[in-house]
């Protein structure tokens, strides 16, 4: 039996962008490191391997997000970065955010961009989703009542 969920891992290319676009949205670097060795290599199955990795938080401190950036090997493509939400796979991680067009606002500074359009859904959100660097899609959340 589970106890929570720790983190979801983005493989990254640029971790600065990454890092800046996570603490733009509001979440706070708890740490970097590089990881390294054997026991790497076994966890991952690849051999070589050599990671500089930065995790976020929720400012709840409850939800993680993972940014690593692979030196050795070199990270590969497995889809275009602009893959539509119906690719098969982990699509977007969703924020709930108290002012969206605030958040979206301060995201586009980091050269985000709308995919689709905000939305209001019944009377008790209004929804979008946003594409950051790497191609990561978050979707923000503003309830109503």
């Amino acid at each position: 039996m589970i106890k929570r969920m720790d983190n979801v891992l983005i493989v990254v290319d640029d971790l600065a962008a990454a890092i800046a676009f996570f603490v733009e949205l509001g979440m706070e670097l708890e740490g970097e490191t590089t990881v390294e060795g054997e026991s790497v290599d076994q966890l991952v199955g690849l051999d070589g391997v050599r990671a500089d990795i930065a995790v976020v938080r929720t400012p709840d401190g409850h939800g993680r997000v993972e940014l690593t950036k692979f030196h050795r090997p070199k990270a590969i493509s497995a889809e275009p970065k602009d893959a539509p939400a119906n690719t098969l796979g982990i699509r977007r991680i969703m924020f709930a955010v108290d002012d969206i067009e605030d958040v979206i606002a301060r995201l586009r500074t980091h050269g985000a961009e709308l995919v689709g359009e905000l939305v209001q859904y019944e009377d008790s959100y209004r929804l979008c989703n946003v594409r950051g660097p790497e191609g990561i899609i978050v979707a923000l959340a503003e309830q109503l009542s």
